[in-house]
């Protein structure tokens, strides 16, 4: 599945209102761990069938205050339009497909 890079416009249409568990990347162009993330992401979403978004806190401010985003990268696990995780930092793969199946 590719990963959807998303606006604040978008965000509930894409994220609250999906009955699918969908991981949230919050991210920025100048975040180096933010770029290394990236590549693993991608990986995750095709091998693992995951819904993706990208939202850059830069351009969609509304929706990073919203969610208390501090730091990047952060991601939120949302499980038919409920966080139920947040995971941060550039994590190893193997963390970020545990902590996926462990909600799907």
């Amino acid at each position: 599945m590719p990963i959807l890079n998303i606006n604040d416009a978008q965000f509930d249409q894409e994220v609250l209102n999906s009955d699918e568990l969908v991981m949230v990347d919050f991210w920025a162009e100048w975040c180096g761990p933010c770029k290394a993330l990236g590549p693993k992401l991608e990986e995750i979403s095709t091998e693992n069938n995951i819904k993706i978004v990208k939202i850059n806190i830069d351009e969609n401010k509304e929706t990073a205050q919203k969610f208390g985003i501090r730091s990047i990268p952060t991601m939120i696990l949302f499980k038919s339009g409920k966080d139920v995780e947040t995971l941060m930092g550039n994590l190893p793969k193997e963390e970020l497909v545990s902590k996926l199946q462990s909600h799907s």
